[in-house]
């Protein structure tokens, strides 16, 4: 069969259209499935007590490499607890790994809440830099698996009302995190801070692809914006910033938009990062209504 470029050009759509639209309709896609009785192997590092919390430092393993993580609880009681699952974003290299809302974590365990916060594969330094393009599809997968691995550690923890479950993600934790949600579905409620609704917004600001129409065409179907329709009923809280030079308004609002009925958005006066008292004090204002934190 001979097809001229024209021709090629609307197969090429044709067939990114059909993936894309089975992707976004298909909740729970085959590429995300992982054993959750499958051994972590967690290892704890060491422990400290903070206020009323007690903090773990852990590693486990959710795919083939050791992952590092925080599991902070309440220092005393019986429970049961809320249980909180925290990705980060990747910006500042102080907070770019499981730091970032640690301080969040222990504030919350004198409430009633575990907290796991995980490391995530752009807390390797360099990680965007180094990145190579033509790999991110296969990494995306891995990392969304991790993410759901992460919650089989987190709701596997003793004494935890399974009922009240969140996920917090920020940046690029609140796009993979929204992915892994929707293929995961243990969550009430989600947090979802400056993310933004296509990959390919941000994976060209670095090396390119050798393809770029064949790397858009892949990486489409796992655009974030794709799922978020899919964690209904559960609630979700956006938080943007109006100083983001990394997120539109308009691609807020298309966040917004492609929701479930049950969300709330947000806009701060403030950068990317969101790190400003009122963004943590709304976003621990949610988390603690639909929580049911005492």
């Amino acid at each position: 069969m001979n097809l001229n470029k024209s021709h090629l050009s609307l197969v090429v759509l044709v067939n990114l259209f059909v993936a894309t639209f089975a992707m976004a309709n298909e909740p729970t896609a085959t590429i995300f499935n992982c054993d959750h009785s499958a051994p972590l192997n967690v290892k704890e590092i060491g422990c400290e007590t903070r206020r009323a919390a007690l903090i773990r430092d852990l590693t486990f393993t959710p795919t083939d490499q050791p992952v590092k993580a925080y599991l902070v609880s309440p220092a005393s009681g019986t429970g049961p607890y809320a249980a909180i699952l925290y990705v980060h974003w990747l910006g500042e290299p102080a907070t770019t790994n499981r730091t970032e809302f640690l301080d969040e974590a222990v504030t919350l365990a004198g409430r009633g809440v575990v907290s796991l916060l995980i490391d995530t594969m752009w807390a390797e330094p360099q990680w965007y830099k180094n990145r190579i393009p033509e790999e991110d599809h296969a990494h995306a997968i891995k990392q969304v698996i991790e993410i759901r691995r992460a919650m089989d550690l987190l709701v596997n923890q003793p004494n935890l009302d399974l009922k009240r479950v969140a996920f917090v993600g920020h940046d690029f934790g609140a796009m993979y995190g929204m992915i892994a949600s929707a293929n995961d579905r243990r969550a009430k409620t989600y947090v979802f801070m400056a993310g933004t609704p296509h990959f390919i917004d941000w994976f060209l600001f670095a090396n390119q692809p050798k393809d770029l129409a064949a790397y858009r065409a892949q990486l489409a179907p796992l655009d974030p914006v794709n799922f978020v329709s899919h964690l209904a009923p559960a609630s979700v809280f956006f938080q943007f910033a109006n100083q983001d030079q990394y997120v539109s308004a308009t691609q807020a609002a298309e966040f917004y938009a492609a929701a479930g009925p049950r969300k709330q958005m947000a806009t701060y006066k403030a950068g990317h990062d969101l790190h400003t008292a009122e963004v943590a004090a709304d976003r621990v204002a949610w988390l603690s209504r639909e929580l049911e934190l005492k």
